[in-house]
């Protein structure tokens, strides 16, 4: 991957590591989908050494797509997994650091300069076995689960993410290791957007160029899900940004494979790669509320949700002509793409990848979706709205962020999901997570509400912020304990 190349497309498996029929069978489906990369977890060394039986349940099979060990919190699994395994993915913030606490952790330069020499020795075993055993590495940061070190001096932040995993490419680099893949990923289109562009930047400015993996972590399911990873994925994708895609839906792993596809062959081209990158669009920070509208147009004038005509600026341009529009990147107007699409997810996908960076930069007064395909009305408009949801330009309905599961989820994940949401859709505004287990659980609650994250076995914590108010509910409790704590939240309000 990387370079000229086309942009390659993963997923993770949800089975067990240790089952090893199941997962075998889980990596084919997502190859016979289209997968280039398999990722399972190991979050012990007993499930890192069992990748060699599943890596030869494929290779018996006739499959030899590269499979890549996802660790959190255990070098020794790392170091385990990388002699087997084509592709290790570690995670600067739990890979040397103990979880975040998000206590300060206020540290001099030079006690600074000691935890990087700390975090270098920690990591010199497993950068020799990588070189000894031709294995690539993926520093993989997630917005949910930077350290204490990082956020007492960044925050938590997208430069806080993207020095996150600076400081572990300079190690590597310094080793001479360069077998490196990177990836900057939140729950947030426009931390996602932005800590990327600050990897990118530094990167460049430190003479790297290292393969990126985009992806926006805990999108959650169904069209919102969909919509969301257009949003971010086909931003960056659009800046010439990305060689490898994963879309993290709570659905099985295999779904995920045709929805990045369309969104690569949508905003990277045919070929997978752009040629005429948009240059990135700054991030409108006048201070301003930002209250985008949405359109319809109705006899060649444009009306917006409660009737008012609207008599600004409007831009009218097919999707092909907006892709490479350069009046588009400084207009403040009604934006109206034309679509010619018959497919609803085809539409969704493409009208998120292609709008995502508008509203992400907070740039246009509104917006009105025009399809020629069957797609007419409504849909529209609800389409609309789901754009400005998952960028967060306008919250209209409740937003939900909810993992892909992994070997990790200790409790039907789609299903709680459906659930919740059943429960809390009234909520307009409040935003919850649904969580398969705790290892970005903490830190994604930091952008949430409130949170029910699976802890154990048939156990759930439910979080206020980042912060666990009720620890190992039963299951069968759980949501009805998370509906007292917003009811009594909104009484005392």
């Amino acid at each position: 991957m990387g370079g000229d190349l086309p942009v390659r497309i993963q997923s993770m498996t949800n089975t067990d590591t240790l089952d090893t029929a199941s997962s075998v069978m889980q990596c084919i489906r997502i190859i016979e989908a289209g997968g280039d990369l398999v990722r399972l977890t190991a979050q012990g060394v007993r499930e890192a050494e069992n990748l060699a039986n599943i890596k030869k349940g494929l290779r018996k099979a006739g499959f030899d797509t590269p499979l890549c060990a996802d660790i959190h919190f255990n070098p020794a699994a790392a170091e385990v997994a990388a002699r087997i395994v084509e592709k290790v993915r570690i995670n600067p913030g739990n890979y040397a650091d103990k979880r975040a606490s998000f206590i300060r952790y206020d540290l001099t330069d030079s006690e600074y300069t000691a935890e990087l020499e700390r975090i270098r020795e920690r990591l010199l075993p497993l950068i020799k076995i990588c070189t000894t055993n031709g294995t690539a590495m993926r520093i993989g940061v997630n917005h949910g689960s930077l350290s204490d070190r990082i956020m007492t001096r960044y925050g938590n932040t997208p430069e806080g993410m993207a020095v996150s995993a600076i400081e572990f490419m300079r190690i590597m680099h310094g080793e001479g290791f360069n077998n490196i893949v990177v990836s900057m990923k939140s729950s947030d289109t426009r931390v996602m957007v932005e800590s990327n562009r600050t990897l990118v930047r530094m990167m460049t400015e430190e003479g790297m160029h290292y393969p990126v993996h985009l992806g926006i972590t805990e999108a959650g399911e169904g069209e919102d899900g969909r919509i969301i990873s257009a949003a971010g994925i086909g931003t960056l994708l659009t800046e010439g940004i990305g060689d490898t895609v994963r879309v993290s839906l709570t659905e099985a792993p295999e779904k995920e494979i045709p929805v990045a596809r369309e969104i690569i062959r949508f905003a990277a081209g045919l070929s997978g790669r752009v040629h005429k990158p948009w240059p990135p669009l700054p991030f409108d920070e006048t201070g301003k509320r930002y209250f985008p509208q949405v359109y319809s147009e109705d006899g060649g004038s444009f009306k917006d949700e409660r009737g008012i005509k609207y008599t600004g600026e409007v831009l009218t341009l097919t999707a092909s002509e907006l892709l490479n529009s350069n009046e588009a990147q400084e207009f403040r107007g009604v934006l109206n793409p034309v679509f010619s699409e018959d497919d609803r997810e085809k539409l969704y996908l493409h009208a998120a990848s292609l709008l995502g960076r508008f509203f992400i930069s907070r740039r246009l007064a509104g917006l009105c979706i025009t399809n020629n395909g069957k797609i007419r009305g409504e849909a529209l408009s609800a389409l609309a709205f789901s754009i400005l949801q998952a960028t967060e330009a306008r919250i209209t309905r409740t937003r939900y962020i909810s993992c892909p599961t992994c070997g990790r989820t200790k409790f039907n994940l789609e299903e709680a999901v459906r659930r919740v949401k059943a429960a809390t859709s009234h909520l307009t505004g409040m935003k919850i997570a649904v969580m398969g287990c705790v290892v970005n659980g903490p830190g994604e609650m930091a952008g949430a509400d409130y949170g029910y994250v699976g802890a154990a076995e048939g156990k759930v914590h439910i979080y206020r912020g980042t912060e666990a108010v009720m620890k190992n509910v039963p299951e069968a409790e759980a949501l009805a304990r998370l509906l007292e704590l917003i009811e009594s939240d909104q009484a005392k309000r």
